[in-house]
């Protein structure tokens, strides 16, 4: 049975979603947990672009000791020195670099040509290869090449030292036959292409990347970069659920398979939709609520037989626990945690402590609280990952047909003292918002609100999504940037857990301006990091730290 390398884009492919803004301390956690699940490859970030992404990959490299970290750089030295920068202590390193090698953007981009262009990708591994023993050179635009200069490419930069070379469909273009033509085209004409391992990026525009991917593998490819749930720019990109348990489903035909623990999926899968605010679709192929639901008489005669005998997955295998199993209001401490455990749950003290007050106090207005209802209280109580400025204390609410809608909040602010509000509104959560803004006081403008009910009745859990538009200075540049924050509250009541997510947005704002103060802290660290290296092992360019060209002023959070 051969083996499949999994490569997972969720931390900064993943990231590129619109309105997904995580920060460094959110991306950590989901890479914790796909160590444990032991994916492969993990996808940390663009050092050279941003301070911020400096410190997530500084962030992750100390964090992640047996999964691969790798970092992306352009063709340039400048970039591939930031790169093995923010590598520095790694356990295991590996830099990603390339350029395109479709003529619009060997031409049209670069403004160069064919053979300058391919001179630069094999000088660039070549030079990241003096630093490293892994490196993963990415043809950009692959599906627009030239397949002959495509494979000299890939031929000059397995020479140079590429370990692994990475074929993009970027812009989901591909049938999976003309994909699968492609990579056997590079596995019959790049000579040397038994030195290194063949991967592939394909996205989902069409719907179609992964059966693109597994069409590649079954043409030679050995790695697949993806994401949980899909999450990527525009539609996204190959799923890794989907992926891992096709080839776990159909191992004995495909004769394929990963060493990942599939029980750790749908746990991942809660993670990154509650970190990213981004709901899995209902009906969605293996991690969505209805997967292995069925409404067919002929379907659940024979789940009632042997649930394996009608389903071709178990949804024990990738973690899922039965929704509607209660858990009763005399659960202890030790049930509670071994509970969560099982949920692929890992809390610190203080987290478990939040978590088993809060099951205390919901279980007291909802007797039969289910497996879904757990859940939406770790959502609603852990994963804040920042310093809060603002602790939602109290709402009240008076509202009705020939109501006027006022609300009362209570905050407590940095100055430690409660602060009550009152405001009317349009509806009870419009004046819930205007309250809390009479606290905070932090101009923003509120960009989405989403409700989701995490189980059935109504008596159900509310899950709220919240994204505000603020502005945030860029250091001591002057400048300021337009950005969205999400924030996520839980509760059985709706405007409760309104008021949770909005306070959470408003906090993450406010931890936002704060952080632009790190920024002189992180290029510093920078800067020592290349000093170091360049003291140790030399360096083959003279250009000024200071001229990246990439080099963009964004904020940390």
């Amino acid at each position: 049975m051969e083996k499949v390398k999994i490569f997972d884009a969720t931390i900064y492919g993943g990231g590129q979603s619109p309105t997904v803004g995580l920060n460094p301390e959110e991306k950590l956690e989901i890479a914790r947990l796909l160590e444990r699940m032991k994916v492969d490859v993990i996808q940390a970030g663009f050092p050279v672009s941003s301070p911020r992404q400096f410190e997530t990959v500084r962030k992750l490299v100390t964090g992640i000791r047996d999964s691969v970290v790798c970092v992306m750089a352009r063709a340039r030295e400048e970039d591939i020195d930031v790169a093995l920068a923010s590598l520095k202590g790694a356990a295991h390193p590996r830099i990603q670099v390339g350029l395109g090698v479709s003529d619009s953007y060997v031409v049209g981009k670069l403004k160069t040509s064919r053979e300058a262009a391919l001179d630069m990708a094999a000088q660039a591994v070549r030079y990241a290869r003096r630093y490293v023993d892994d490196v993963q050179y990415y043809a950009a635009d692959a599906c627009r090449a030239d397949p002959e200069y495509l494979y000299r490419v890939l031929e000059a930069v397995i020479e140079a030292g590429a370990t692994t070379v990475n074929i993009a469909d970027s812009v989901g273009f591909y049938l999976p036959s003309e994909w699968g033509a492609l990579v056997r085209g590079i596995r019959e004409n790049v000579s040397n292409i038994d030195r290194a391992v063949i991967g592939v990026h394909c996205h989902n525009d069409l719907g179609m990347a992964t059966a693109n991917a597994l069409e590649a593998l079954l043409n030679g490819a050995r790695q697949v970069e993806c994401a949980v749930n899909g999450i990527g720019e525009r539609t996204g990109n190959a799923c890794l659920e989907e992926i891992v348990m096709t080839l776990r489903a159909r191992r004995q035909v495909l004769g394929l398979d990963t060493d990942l623990d599939t029980r750790l999926i749908y746990p991942a899968s809660q993670l990154v939709s509650h970190l990213t605010g981004l709901p899995v679709q209902p009906n969605k192929a293996i991690v969505g609520d209805k997967a292995f639901a069925y409404t067919s008489g002929m379907y659940q005669n024979g789940v009632l037989r042997g649930r394996t005998e009608e389903e071709v997955l178990d949804p024990h295998e990738i973690g899922i626990v039965e929704a509607r199993v209660q858990v009763p209001l005399l659960t202890g401490r030790e049930g509670l945690r071994r509970r969560l455990r099982e949920l692929g749950y890992t809390l610190s003290d203080d987290e478990f402590e939040r978590v088993y007050n809060r099951f205390r106090e919901m279980a007291k207005k909802k007797p039969e609280l289910e497996i879904r209802d757990l859940e939406g209280i770790v959502s609603g109580e852990t994963s804040v990952f920042m310093e809060e400025t603002y602790e939602l204390l109290q709402v009240q609410v008076v509202c009705g047909t020939h109501t006027l809608p006022i609300a009362a909040v209570c905050l407590e602010g940095p100055e430690g003292e409660p602060v009550w509000a009152v405001q009317r509104g349009n509806g009870p959560i419009d004046a819930t918002f205007k309250a809390i803004d009479s606290v905070v006081n932090i101009p923003n403008e509120l960009v989405e609100f989403s409700v989701q009910a995490l189980t059935e009745g109504v008596d159900a859990l509310a899950k709220v999504a919240i994204r505000i538009r603020g502005d945030v200075p860029l250091g001591d540049t002057g400048k300021v940037e337009s950005r969205i924050f999400l924030g996520r509250g839980a509760d059985t009541d709706t405007i409760v857990a309104s008021a949770k997510a909005y306070v959470f947005a408003l906090n993450r704002l406010l931890a936002a301006r704060q952080a632009g103060r790190r920024r002189q802290a992180v290029t510093e660290e920078v800067r020592k990091a290349l000093e170091e290296m360049h003291a140790r092992y030399g360096t083959a360019h003279t250009g000024d730290f200071w001229g990246w060209s990439a080099m963009r002023d964004e904020d940390l959070i």
